[in-house]
């Protein structure tokens, strides 16, 4: 009897497990997606590794983070995901400045979005602060 209720505790537990993992990949995607699209709008370059040497360097370079390397003495930033675009993106020291003026804006934007919360609809509500 032991064996299965600890039989069916796995069993129904696995397909938990396989959905919490899916829905944290499907976040980390979406957020891998709009970094990718905020690079693209403050100017950085995206290529995609086409041949195997590509494809093995990008392994190697640290995985969707921006990271600061030099080109003939000059700062270049490189976001390399492997996993989803099997791209890099590459951008100049403008471009990372304008990657971090757009990233505070949409930060700040993310954190107005409950300035459409009709405090009206919940009695009481200013006593909850």
């Amino acid at each position: 009897m032991r064996k299965c209720k600890r039989y069916a505790k796995s069993v129904l537990g696995l397909p938990l497990l396989v959905l919490l993992y899916s829905g944290c990949a499907t976040i980390e995607k979406d957020n891998s997606m709009d970094t990718e699209r905020t690079l693209a709008a403050a100017g950085f370059r995206m290529k995609t590794a086409n041949t195997p040497e590509q494809r093995a360097h990008l392994q190697t370079l640290t995985q969707r983070k921006l990271v600061k390397h030099e080109k003939d003495g000059q700062p270049v930033w490189i976001y390399a995901d492997a996993t989803y675009c099997n791209c890099l993106y590459a951008g100049n020291e403008k471009a990372y400045q304008e990657y971090s003026k757009l990233s505070i804006q949409q930060e700040v934007a993310e954190e107005n979005e409950d300035a459409a919360m009709d405090w009206e609809l919940w009695p009481g509500s200013r006593y909850w602060f």
